[in-house]
């Protein structure tokens, strides 16, 4: 923003080794304050129950690592399906990506997990130890015995919740119902009971203590934010142009007789922001856009009698006083690559099967001439079984007439297993078959309800 227009704000110094105040936060209510509950109730819903819901007889969700297995509402999915775990971390980039160009850190306000829990730890401050000003108050004077008993219930809140969440997270990779009872009969593993203790602390420490810290200092998104903004980028801004000058006055008074702008220089969006800065400094790196600092001013211009929007959702071209562009090539860009990455993601999950063949032809010998003076060429088959059953499979080969096989054409396959079955095939002297032709190798199942696999390959013989 202009320099004329920044109140008396000033340049200062700031020691980065410095330790930072402790931030107060103040109750508030409002629209944005509404929406972020109910998105956040959402959120939880999703997290805490989803784990429990079983489809015939298997935990919908469930990452079972000592299988190998990852059951997704029902699909089954191996090591070998990673390809469509990238392809989902590259679609979820992209789309954080396109919703910061649109509206900025909307995903630090309302759904990042750093941000939702810290919400809840504070709402636990706010029920246990008062609102702001009690607080405040309450860690400069002494410890009494009340005030002791508030902390406790605070912290005991606060564990409770990590509690909850660290076994509700272990039992998205341990069956959740075993789990339980297993934590009330002391019957967990050693590995378990360390998973659920660090996330325990993890969730603790983050939204009990270092909150606005992990926002500022160890959360990259942060840092490279600030090259997908522009000045068409939906942002928390103050408008300058009406606020300044700052001043308190009388509710009955003219601002504009007494040279003043709309912000009476409360500081309650600075008081109930959850990183402490102020949005009146103009755009910075530290606000998570929460919408915190809209709904604190929203109240108090409708108790100024003043018209809402001071602090609002807008772009740093509509306070300049020019149009804003939301269709522009970035954006574009963006979602045109979301499309075509939605595309290629949804036709490599339908073209998925049950099985996937390979066929490796020895490299180290081309052909080799057998005692009873037949070609033979050597193939490993490579089959995985992507099924819960194991399966009964048959080789067979088509593309040279006389071609026979000398090793077994039959094998089993178990249940999610990467089989490799040596083939080897051999062509009888006398026929006239010289260099090397295509051949094709089907793989079918005793099971019918399978489809028969096919894949080419070739098969060498001597030049002359």
């Amino acid at each position: 923003m202009p320099d004329d227009k920044k109140g008396s704000a000033e340049l200062e110094l700031i020691d980065i080794y410095e330790k930072p105040d402790k931030i107060y936060t103040r109750s508030f209510t409002g629209f944005y304050r509404n929406l972020r509950i109910m998105g956040g109730g959402l959120l939880f819903l999703m997290f805490f129950g989803t784990a429990w819901i079983n489809l015939g007889g298997q935990q919908a969700m469930l990452f079972d690592l000592p299988e190998r297995k990852f059951h997704i509402f029902g699909a089954i999915f191996w090591p070998q399906d990673f390809i469509l775990l990238s392809w989902m971390l590259i679609i979820s980039a992209f789309a954080l990506f396109a919703v910061t160009v649109f509206a900025g850190r909307v995903w630090c306000g309302y759904t990042c997990p750093q941000s939702v829990f810290t919400w809840v730890f504070m709402w636990a401050e706010k029920v246990t130890e008062g609102d702001r000003n009690k607080r405040m108050k309450g860690d400069k004077g002494s410890l009494s015995a009340n005030l002791f008993m508030r902390k406790l219930a605070k912290h005991s809140i606060w564990l409770g919740v990590s509690l909850a969440t660290a076994i509700t997270f272990v039992g998205y990779f341990t069956p959740i119902r075993e789990l339980i009872p297993a934590i009330f009969s002391w019957d967990v593993g050693s590995w378990g009971l360390f998973w659920i203790g660090f996330f325990t602390l993890a969730t603790y420490g983050n939204a009990g203590f270092l909150r606005e810290m992990v926002c500022l200092h160890m959360c990259p998104y942060a840092r490279f934010q600030s090259v997908m903004f522009d000045n068409n980028t939906l942002v928390v801004a103050y408008d300058y142009n009406r606020g300044e000058n700052r001043g308190s006055r009388k509710k009955s008074a003219d601002p504009k007789e007494e040279g003043l702008g709309d912000c009476i220089d409360c500081s309650v969006c600075v008081q109930v922001c959850p990183t402490g800065i102020d949005i009146r400094n103009g755009l910075q790196y530290s606000c998570i856009t929460c919408a915190a600092c809209i709904d604190a001013c929203d109240t108090i211009m409708d108790k100024m009698g003043y018209e809402k929007g001071l602090i609002r959702y807008t772009t740093e071209n509509e306070l300049e006083g020019t149009k804003t562009r939301f269709l522009r090539p970035r954006m574009v860009g963006y979602a045109a690559a979301l499309i075509i990455m939605l595309g290629m993601f949804f036709y490599t999950l339908n073209s998925r099967t049950s099985f996937e063949l390979d066929i490796l032809r020895d490299r180290n010998q081309l052909f080799r001439t057998n005692a009873s003076g037949e070609i033979e060429n050597v193939y490993t088959i490579k089959l995985v079984n992507k099924e819960e059953k194991p399966h009964q499979m048959t080789i067979s080969v088509n593309g040279i007439a006389g071609l026979k096989a000398n090793s077994p054409m039959t094998f089993t396959v178990n249940a999610g297993e990467v089989a490799s079955h040596i083939v080897r095939l051999a062509l009888p002297a006398g026929i006239d078959t010289k260099g090397s032709k295509e051949i094709e190798f089907s793989i079918s199942s005793e099971d019918e309800s399978l489809p028969i696999t096919s894949v080419s390959s070739r098969f060498i013989t001597p030049i002359e």
